[in-house]
């Protein structure tokens, strides 16, 4: 063994030494990358095809409540030799070494991806964005994208997340096979234009297939010139800027017919050429929630309270607070679209989405006609269930209140104020409700009998957070609808919503909005539960008990300083009602109820009138903190066993 001097066995210990910190330091750095990357014997993957990693190809899904999985696994049956893989499971640093992935990814809130899918999501945009990765993909990974978006929220958020990754891959060095795949569920026709998609892919893989290029255990390519545009549609097809939106995730496995059913070329429209609202995808899965669809846009419903009283079992809190007769009350809307997706939205986001009016429009007599027509015939289907009488069965055919407030944003409708006159002349209340993102609608709609403005949070996080709007200047447009309230002489009501862990903490926030709007009343309710869904976070968990209601609503009338007072609950409904003291309590006695003969004559008359002109004495079991809890006492109460789990 040779001899070394002292000075040179320093030197070759301090060459050791710095390699080593060199080699761990740079194995910390680059520690996500698989071990391929770092060992520059290995010979590049595009220079030996054969030294590529066998594997199958995967296919990624990118879903929050199904529609992507679903689509995906429409992909498996095309494709034998691939495998479905759960991002959420999947271990990033292995796909750096596929050599075949599909992604079906669907953009969800706010432009990102779903949550279980985020952490891969942000592992590939970490690599295409480090400089020491490189083009590592390059010669050995394919790669194709099908995004699943919702246009209605932009172009800047329109399938972002399938756009990004589709951009990360390629900077990364992998190569596309075929064309980017745009689902938009707008369309109601993302299973149609998949399937399509996905046939072109797997051509294309055959293609190459033919060629013997392997990749693994799949062939991959390009398609050729001719056989389809960069975004996928033909060239006769035309993506509108702004059309019905359904969530984007609740279009899985659903039924979608012929482009020429939807596309406003059949009766029921003016003929301009517009989209119907109700696409055949939307009306399948609303029809199926029980609504009976008016037209291209309207929708009529049975209440559940209407068949509690017309069985004599009780009225809904409008019934306490306001003197409704809930079996002789139609629940309609003129516009299922709305312009948020609330986390609460008790249809789990079936209806559409829109910030403007961008579809055909049907007259506004033929809605109420045929609302009227379609409410009779399902309170014809109450004859015969117990406790229906035949006096009740007999004024339940005869509705007289109107709650313009089934779903989305009627007053969107721009014919409202048409549909109201009509409602009126038939003597029939109108209880319209507004989510407060169309100040210049409430600006010029005509008298109605109780003007709804729906306050679901007091700041504009929490307003961002619980309403998911569309509009970017959402919180501008809440406090001009507030503003505008303020101007109408009849009957108006801030409508809260509380959500348990979202917002009823703010009432010192909540309170601050009084004085803009100056409503007569306030309803507080607790969120009502609606089942179990992925378009929503929320659980019984976050549902208040009366008891939180009411400690809210005591807690908000005190801050008013006496102007607001508690004067009413629903304790069936978990529901309280804040009055303007000063209005509509006359000598220590309420009179938050409604004379609707009176309103109509008002009305008619022309004639200026404000709301204190048709108010009507409360009855002392509707008064809060009376025994009966707002419940009828004409009515036989009836309690049913409650299911639902709750660790509270």
């Amino acid at each position: 063994m040779p001899q070394y001097s002292l000075s040179t066995r320093l030197t070759l210990l301090a060459l050791l030494t710095s390699s080593s910190v060199y080699l761990l330091i740079k194995s910390r750095l680059l520690r996500r990358l698989p071990l391929l990357l770092l060992s520059p014997s290995l010979p590049a993957a595009a220079d030996n095809p054969n030294l590529r990693p066998k594997s199958n190809p995967k296919v990624f899904t990118f879903s929050q409540t199904g529609t992507s999985l679903s689509l995906a696994r429409r992909l498996l049956d095309r494709l034998p030799s691939s495998r479905l893989v759960d991002p959420s499971s999947y271990e990033p640093d292995d796909f750096l070494s596929e050599t075949l992935v599909v992604f079906v990814a669907s953009t969800w809130e706010d432009g990102g991806p779903p949550e279980g899918s985020r952490f891969l999501f942000e592992y590939i945009e970490e690599c295409a964005s480090d400089f020491r990765v490189g083009r590592v993909l390059e010669g050995k990974c394919r790669f194709a994208v099908f995004g699943v978006g919702s246009s209605g929220y932009g172009e800047e958020r329109f399938n972002k997340v399938g756009k990004d990754l589709r951009r990360w891959l390629k900077e990364l060095g992998a190569e596309e096979v075929g064309e980017f795949g745009v689902g938009d569920v707008d369309e109601g026709r993302v299973d149609e234009v998949f399937d399509d998609w996905s046939g072109k892919l797997v051509r294309a893989l055959e293609k190459k297939d033919a060629n013997g290029v392997a990749n693994g255990n799949s062939q991959v390519g390009t398609l050729e010139e001719g056989d389809g545009d960069e975004e996928g549609w033909d060239s006769d097809e035309v993506i509108p800027d702004e059309i019905s939106v359904v969530d984007m995730e609740d279009v899985a496995g659903k039924w979608v017919s012929s482009r020429k059913d939807w596309e406003g070329n059949g009766d029921g429209g003016k003929g301009d050429g517009k989209k119907a609202m109700v696409t055949p995808v939307i009306r399948a899965s609303l029809e199926k929630q029980g609504y009976k669809i008016i037209g291209s846009h309207s929708g009529v419903k049975i209440c559940r309270w209407t068949k509690s009283q017309l069985r004599g079992r009780g009225g809904c809190y409008k019934h306490s607070f306001y003197g409704i007769e809930s079996h002789r009350c139609m629940e309609a809307t003129p516009s299922l679209a709305c312009a948020n997706k609330c986390v609460f939205c008790w249809r789990h986001h079936t209806n559409p989405v829109g910030k403007s009016w961008q579809w055909k429009m049907d007259d506004p007599l033929d809605i109420v006609d045929s609302a009227i027509e379609l409410h009779k015939k399902m309170i014809k289907q109450m004859k015969g269930v117990p406790g229906v009488t035949a006096e009740r069965l007999s004024e339940g055919l005869a509705p007289r209140h109107c709650a313009l407030s089934l779903v989305g944003e009627p007053i969107m409708y721009p014919e409202i104020n048409a549909l109201v006159d009509d409602l009126h002349r038939r003597q029939i209340s109108t209880f319209l409700v507004t989510n407060a993102q169309f100040p210049e609608k409430i600006k010029m709609l005509k008298p109605v009998t109780q003007l709804y403005v729906s306050v679901d949070a007091a700041t504009k996080e929490s307003l961002k957070a619980i309403d998911r709007p569309l509009f970017g200047d959402f919180w501008e447009r809440f406090i001009d609808s507030l503003r505008e309230l303020k101007d109408k002489q009849q009957r108006t009501v801030y409508r809260l919503t509380l959500v348990k862990g979202w917002n009823t903490e703010d009432v010192d926030a909540y309170s601050s909005l009084f004085t803009i709007g100056q409503p007569d009343f306030v309803e507080i309710k607790g969120v009502t539960y609606c089942g179990s869904s992925a378009t929503s976070k929320l659980t019984m968990e976050n549902v208040p008990w009366h008891a939180d209601v009411k400690s809210f609503s005591e807690a908000l009338a005190s801050k008013s300083n006496g102007e607001y007072e508690v004067a009413c609950e629903h304790v069936h409904s978990c529901c309280v009602l804040l009055a303007k003291a000063s209005k509509f309590k006359v000598d220590g006695q309420w009179h938050t109820w409604i004379d609707y003969e009176k309103f109509h004559n008002l009305v008619a008359s022309g004639e200026p009138f404000d709301s204190t002109d048709y108010m009507a004495v409360t009855p002392s079991w509707a008064v809060y903190g009376a025994n009966e809890g707002g419940f009828d006492p004409d009515q036989s109460r009836y309690k049913k066993e409650r299911h639902h789990k709750s660790s509270r």
